[in-house]
């Protein structure tokens, strides 16, 4: 049975979706029994969270967890937390962990990066089989700038010239349900490194929101300041702006620019093309001004 973690999140929710819809016997971890009410239909769930795991007999059910928690300051002392959960539970489940792609780059200095080490470092020691997914940026996060390429026709990013292979977060979904279900043929200790069709700069992510909203849309590269001015309206707190500006600058270097074909070789499909989440997407795009999450 699978332990989806996260579960109302832009991954973790497609990916019960798809657990659902493949029979696969999956359950998500609630903090309320009220977090439950709008869980696929064919998913069961169990209380409790990341630093407050449900009890051995309940973890025990568990041969494989999808691991995942946001972008917080304590995100590595909450996983190392559950982890140990897992181990004092005794049944030892396969961990299927999200990360980031850098994530696995000692040099890398942004904090998330930073993060997902300690957790990865963590889970060395326990012996627990695992297999990482690091995505790049998610093409989602673009819907943080609705408001301003409705309102505006600007797309603000402090990325510079940067480069980036953006993925469709139901692209993540669909392999982490390739490598839970078995479809994808995974060794324990694999990274696979998901990112999207092609490297594009955010002049060139304008563009192509031009074309499929025929409008004009432009890159607008905000500085730092300015960014973190927005970041902070949009309820982040100091450590995760901070992060998201450190993760900018780092792929302002082209950290984020290698192209991977890991999404096919995981769910034997291409990676959706950026055109092609727009569609999907577009109804986002045109909600009341003022109602967008968080820019960047």
């Amino acid at each position: 049975m699978i332990l989806v973690t996260g579960a109302t999140g832009n991954v973790a929710y497609p990916l019960l979706e798809n657990l659902d819809d493949a029979a696969a016997p999956a359950a998500a971890l609630v903090r309320t029994e009220a977090g439950a009410v709008d869980l696929p239909p064919g998913v069961d769930h169990v209380v409790g969270s990341l630093d407050d795991p449900p009890p051995p007999d309940v973890l025990g059910q568990f041969d494989q967890v999808f691991l995942l928690s946001p972008d917080i300051e304590g995100q590595a002392e909450l996983e190392i937390i559950f982890i140990d959960a897992l181990v004092a539970a005794g049944h030892r489940p396969r961990i299927v962990k999200m990360a980031y792609d850098g994530f696995q780059d000692p040099d890398c200095a942004v904090r998330y990066m930073q993060n997902h080490r300690l957790i990865a470092t963590h889970l060395d020691r326990t012996g627990l089989p695992v297999v990482y997914l690091a995505p790049t940026l998610f093409m989602d996060e673009l819907l943080g700038s609705a408001d301003a390429i409705r309102d505006e026709g600007l797309l603000p990013v402090p990325a510079g010239a940067a480069r980036v292979a953006i993925v469709a977060a139901r692209d993540v979904a669909d392999v982490a349900a390739a490598v839970l279900t078995g479809a994808a043929e995974v060794d324990d200790g694999d990274l696979l490194v998901l990112t999207g069709p092609e490297a594009l700069s955010f002049a060139d992510v304008a563009a192509r929101i031009s074309t499929v909203f025929a409008r004009t849309v432009d890159y607008d590269p905000v500085t730092p300041d300015d960014a973190r001015s927005t970041l902070r309206e949009g309820g982040l707190s100091s450590w995760q702006v901070s992060g998201r500006l450190e993760l900018y600058e780092w792929i302002s270097n082209d950290a984020m620019d290698g192209v991977t074909d890991d999404v096919r070789k995981s769910t034997g499909r291409e990676p959706r093309p950026l055109e092609d989440w727009l569609g999907e997407a577009r109804a986002a795009f045109l909600r009341p001004a003022g109602t967008s999450p968080p820019r960047f």
